[in-house]
């Protein structure tokens, strides 16, 4: 009897470091560019949602917009959005991230058609990386991500292309220019009265 009890206690604190093993490695990695977050506001769960790591590793968030997130863990990325988010909050709201999904890093085979990466941010209905072809517009590439939000602030599309900025208007189509490889669409929160 006092064998099998030893045998069970043994199995319980093996599978304890594991878990708690399991835990140490998720907390230890280490955000990317393409990573999807998903982020919840315990005290506003309207907040919650997907964001996707930008190429230059930082996530587009209401209130907290340019929080870099590449090259952080999971809890420093949600300590730097409820620092960022303090100043709306009668006190530091309470942030949670996991990571959703990881980056692709896979070898693409040659295709037929030439592809390129581009990127699709905030409110669309599908965020995320993109395969741009030849002479892809803004509009086929918001498309592409399954439309905009009902939260969209569709005027006030952003395409950015390295350090420039473009404004695109999704109504009248103005400013719909051809992508190109590393393009990142960034579609808004519209505003309360817009």
């Amino acid at each position: 009897m006092l064998k099998q009890i030893l045998t069970l206690l043994a199995a319980v604190c093996a599978f304890g470091l594991v878990t708690a093993n399991g835990a140490l490695a998720q907390n230890g990695y280490k955000i990317r560019s393409g990573d999807t977050l998903n982020i919840e506001v315990v005290e506003d769960a309207n907040l919650n949602r997907s964001v996707l790591v930008l190429p230059d590793g930082s996530i587009s968030f209401p209130f907290a917009d340019g929080v870099r997130a590449a090259g952080r863990t999971t809890g420093q990325v949600a300590s730097a959005l409820a620092n960022a988010m303090a100043s709306n909050f009668a006190s530091t709201p309470n942030v949670y991230v996991s990571v959703g999904q990881l980056a692709e890093r896979t070898i693409a085979a040659p295709a037929a058609i030439a592809t390129y990466d581009i990127y699709v941010a905030g409110e669309v209905n599908n965020p995320g990386k993109l395969d741009g072809t030849r002479g892809m517009t803004v509009l086929q590439a918001i498309a592409q991500g399954g439309g905009l939000t009902r939260f969209a602030a569709a005027k006030r599309i952003q395409v950015r292309r390295g350090s420039a900025i473009y404004g695109y208007n999704y109504h009248t189509n103005a400013g719909n220019i051809r992508l190109q490889e590393g393009d990142v669409i960034i579609v808004p929160q519209r505003k309360l009265f817009e």
